[in-house]
């Protein structure tokens, strides 16, 4: 049914395979107030253009409203869970971005000072995805990007792991104080949206208390954008425009809960998928541009060349950047080995820090995929998971594998993980404690890179409610 989107890229509930269905409650739900009829209602008739029209005996003919869905109403509601809940919703699509840039071209080209500030932030699954696709490396790539955005009218384009590289380094920080406090463990990782609407979703109080209070890298990137862009230009944070580039359609719903908003301003404006990039792209061809430096949050350009990488895989690295800092602080092993056993496949991994005895001192798993996360969830609840730390991701192989990532019809899934996944390991690793990133560290006050989760109550769902 046409739900009343404002935008045609805006589309309803889309489910892909086993691991993104969650519960058989598909149907979204959401109340409608219907005027009262003159007369008995005999029947509603659909129009071709979509119209739905009530009858009544008395003859009258009157259009049945629409059912509009918000963004607060998908996060609200419990009437439907999936790992990407893609309700695209009308300020978080690609339409609206190119809305912005074509109201800052109009401005130039009337000799007036362009309204809002544009910045981009580039997530480095994204980036690769995008290599992959027109043969190149990651810091090709971003340079090619960077000449491409640039000249579409984007101001700034930033690396987005800076931000992952401060909350990693905060992940440490709280994982060692829970640790000295006792708990309560597991530690659950809170980076994916997928996984964290799930839990408040179907899981409530009894899974919160567990799940990191540390905010995503999407969300510290969209704190310093707000705060030490805005700074930096004299411009009020509202007069700052910012999109994120990311590989899930969940973002967008992250972006967009209130927890992340400061007196109605979001960190985030916007959230578009690797593939909606490549829309925007359309026919260019990427490979054939030249490549420039991107943006810094300070100022000065960066080289394509240089690009921060992180290690510990393609979901940001949280497990094995969290282990080997808690093996370090706490047990004075300054370098530990992480030795992954696979427990039902790669989706499902152990990783334990042992003492000269044998006995584990720290043990961490990752988990992908809701095969894995229901799983978790049955140890918890029962008091038989033993684990300290656990990476969980919504998606199978994890962020790499996001449902925003570009798919190919001539290359087989497996094939097309590898290349990305190789495209994406081509940059040196580097730890996330550089003198860059403490230094924009200082910016932000510890208690904001911290937030809260918030379990939804199911939805009493009366006659008067009407089933899409």
């Amino acid at each position: 049914r046409n739900l009343g989107f404002a935008s045609p890229l805006q589309m309803a509930l889309q489910l892909s395979d086993l691991n993104d269905f969650i519960t058989p409650s598909q149907a979204c739900v959401k109340p409608v107030e219907m005027p009262k009829p003159s007369g008995k209602v005999v029947k509603i008739e659909l129009e071709d253009d979509g119209t739905m029209m009530q009858m009544t005996t008395d003859g009258a003919r009157t259009v049945v409203p629409r059912a509009t869905i918000t963004l607060s109403d998908c996060l609200a509601c419990s009437g439907c869970v999936t790992s990407a809940e893609s309700v695209l919703v009308q300020m978080q699509s690609l339409a609206e971005v190119l809305k912005v840039l074509e109201v800052n071209k109009a401005a130039r080209e009337a000799g007036q000072a362009a309204p809002r500030v544009v910045v981009a932030t580039l997530s480095p699954q994204s980036r690769a995805s995008i290599a992959a696709r027109h043969g190149l490396s990651a810091t090709q790539a971003m340079g090619k990007l960077s000449t491409f955005l640039h000249s579409y009218g984007v101001d700034i384009l930033l690396d987005a792991a800076l931000g992952r590289a401060l909350s990693l380094l905060e992940s440490q920080n709280e994982f060692c104080e829970r640790f000295q406090t006792g708990g309560p463990f597991p530690m659950l990782a809170s980076a994916c949206p997928g996984w964290i609407c799930y839990a408040e979703k179907t899981q409530g109080d009894k899974i919160l208390p567990y799940i990191s209070a540390t905010r995503s890298a999407q969300q510290v990137t969209g704190m310093l954008v707000k705060k030490a862009i805005a700074a930096r230009l004299g411009r009020a944070p509202g007069e700052i425009y910012h999109f994120a580039i990311m590989p899930c359609l969940d973002k967008k719903l992250e972006a967009s809960r209130d927890d992340f908003a400061v007196e109605g301003i979001r960190d985030v404006d916007c959230v578009i998928t690797t593939g909606e990039l490549q829309d925007m792209l359309g026919d260019t061809p990427l490979a054939s541009l030249p490549e420039e430096p991107y943006d810094s949050i300070a100022g000065p350009k960066v080289p394509h060349t240089t690009l921060l990488h992180h290690s510990g895989g393609g979901s940001d690295g949280y497990l094995e950047h969290i282990f080997t800092h808690a093996a370090r602080v706490l047990f004075n092993v300054p370098q530990p080995v992480l030795t992954y056993e696979a427990k039902r496949g790669d989706d499902f991994q152990e990783v334990t820090l042992r003492d000269a005895a044998g006995t584990p001192r720290l043990q961490f798993a990752l988990a992908y995929g809701f095969r894995s996360i229901q799983n978790i969830m049955r140890r918890i609840k029962t008091g038989k998971c033993t684990y300290h730390f656990i990476e969980i991701m919504a998606c199978p192989q994890g962020c790499l594998n996001g449902g925003g990532q570009l798919a190919s019809s001539t290359v087989a899934k497996q094939d097309l993980f590898r290349h990305v996944s190789e495209v994406y390991n081509g940059i040196p690793a580097v730890p996330p404690g550089s003198e860059e990133v403490l230094a924009l560290k200082e910016l932000i006050p510890r208690e904001l890179l911290r937030t809260r989760y918030h379990a939804v109550q199911p939805m009493d769902r009366p006659a008067t409610m009407q089933t899409w």
